[in-house]
């Protein structure tokens, strides 16, 4: 209820600290629940060492509907990349729009607001699939991450995700129980610096993904629907 007044009177670089932050303890409550009921066992700290760091790209692999929101968990000033329907979404929203993320409805308006967020020194979470992975190991890479990297004069971070479950993966049924606890853990991978030739860059960014996902859990998987 507060989000609407708090976005129209504040500054929006105020604003946009305090949304991001609030989305941050929101999530974490939501995933130390998840913990604590024994649905996930989760280890995402190695994102804590980005804090305090510079303006960069966030590129994680996209095996499962959670992805965006545990990643949220660790670090309160990152900026991410939204479906529109989920902005107007009144659960989701309201601190979305304070938060100043991004809608994806025009992808050259994205690239803007997206190289302002990071110039701003902010940092953005994009999945370079563009959403969850529908064949193993890694669905085909979107060129804006690169185009995004280019302009802002960013580095891309890589995550690489883990997971031993097909829990929420790309046409997993809803009412269907997975095994529990899910074990899932975020690393670390190789940084990029920010690219010159953006083909190249992209070439280079897909090859380092396989050879990470190759044989790994996540992407046993991530493969297509019929498999369940």
């Amino acid at each position: 209820m507060l989000t609407l007044p708090l976005y129209v009177l504040l500054p929006a670089a105020v604003a946009r600290r305090l949304g991001r932050q609030g989305i941050m303890r929101g999530f974490r409550c939501y995933a130390r629940w998840l913990s604590l009921i024994g649905a996930y066992r989760l280890d995402l700290s190695a994102i804590d060492q980005l804090r305090g760091g510079p303006p960069l790209i966030l590129a994680p692999n996209h095996p499962s509907l959670i992805d965006a929101l545990l990643i949220l968990t660790r670090h309160p000033n990152i900026a991410c990349v939204m479906k529109s329907e989920l902005m107007a979404n009144p659960l989701l929203g309201p601190g979305a729009r304070l938060a100043r993320y991004i809608r994806n409805h025009s992808t050259r308006q994205m690239v803007r607001e997206a190289v302002h967020d990071l110039r701003a020194g902010g940092v953005l979470l994009l999945f370079p699939e563009g959403t969850r992975t529908v064949r193993a190991p890694l669905s085909p890479l979107k060129k804006s991450v690169a185009v995004i990297a280019r302009r802002a004069r960013v580095p891309v971070q890589t995550l690489i995700i883990e997971i031993d479950s097909p829990f929420l993966s790309k046409g997993w049924p809803l009412p269907a129980r997975p095994s529990l606890p899910v074990t899932y853990r975020v690393r670390l991978g190789r940084r990029f610096d920010p690219p010159q030739d953006g083909a190249r860059f992209m070439r280079e960014l897909e090859q380092y993904y396989r050879s990470e996902l190759q044989g790994s859990t996540a992407a046993q998987w991530a493969a297509t629907p019929t498999r369940r």
